[in-house]
């Protein structure tokens, strides 16, 4: 079930569907036939984060007293790690998204992706050469 939820956010932003009951019903049908190997991979995704949240919360919240500085820095790194990994989960369930379409041959349709997603990009404008140039800056 969580991984058919986390295939349906996946959907809501990729595809032009909107509410849960639609995004929800399309993930059903595309986990079917993967639904083994992306519940592996959800899953050790999810035990990795377990699993570092459980030697934070043993070593920095309730032991905070005896650590040191060094011990500090260290679970910081593995905090920095764990955002990371979700990052990284948010690829993977793209990609798992991907699959799954593929697996149904079901067609992608990289232009009207990309138009669609074109919304999410905001007001990016693109530098110059002119405003990368250090020479420039003005204090």
């Amino acid at each position: 079930m969580s991984v058919q939820w986390q295939l349906a956010t996946v959907i809501s932003v990729m595809e032009d569907t909107y509410g849960i009951y639609t995004s929800n019903s399309e993930s059903r049908i595309l986990i079917k036939g993967n639904s083994g190997i992306s519940v592996a991979i959800f899953l050790a995704f999810f035990l990795c984060l377990v699993g570092i949240e459980y030697t934070f919360e043993r070593a920095e919240v309730t032991d905070s007293s005896s650590t040191g500085i060094g011990s500090k820095i260290g679970y910081g790194i593995v905090r920095l790690v764990v955002t990371l990994l979700f990052l990284f989960g948010f690829v993977v369930q793209t990609i798992v998204y991907f699959v799954c379409k593929s697996y149904h041959h079901q067609n992608i349709d990289k232009s009207s992706l990309a138009d669609h997603l074109e919304a999410y990009r905001g007001e990016y404008v693109p530098l110059t050469a002119k405003d990368k140039q250090m020479e420039q800056f003005q204090v």
